[in-house]
């Protein structure tokens, strides 16, 4: 038995995308957007092809999670017919957790930047 259970799976020829919605079971709370992105890829065979996650709806009182996700043959046409936002999530997400607050970062003039020091000891 499979953890992912399709609900749709619909050929959308006017904006030439396939959409597929499924239900994810017993991993409400643990699934993310990437993760779920690869777990479609896999069990579809879509190497090669864009998935963008959609939506993802935990159900209340239920360890389900509803999924909607939009699979393109084509980049730009995905990046055409949906928000540039949604782009910019799975991109920050791709690149990791953010780096901790207490991080030397290099400023744009080469100086050293970082949490200021308390020096009222």
């Amino acid at each position: 038995m499979s953890m992912i259970e399709v609900t749709r799976d619909e050929k959308n020829s006017l904006l030439s995308r396939r959409e597929i919605t499924c239900t994810f079971k017993g991993l409400a709370g643990k699934l993310k957007k990437l993760e779920a992105a690869d777990m479609i890829t896999k069990q579809f065979n879509l190497e090669g092809k864009i998935v963008v996650p959609v939506l993802l709806r935990n159900e209340t009182g239920r360890p389900l999670v509803s999924g909607t996700f939009y699979v393109y043959e084509d980049e730009n046409l995905a990046k055409k017919h949906l928000k540039a936002a949604i782009f910019k999530r799975l991109e920050k997400a791709k690149a990791g957790p953010a780096k901790a607050e207490g991080e030397v970062q290099e400023g744009p003039a080469g100086k050293k930047e970082g949490k200021p020091k308390d020096e009222s000891k």
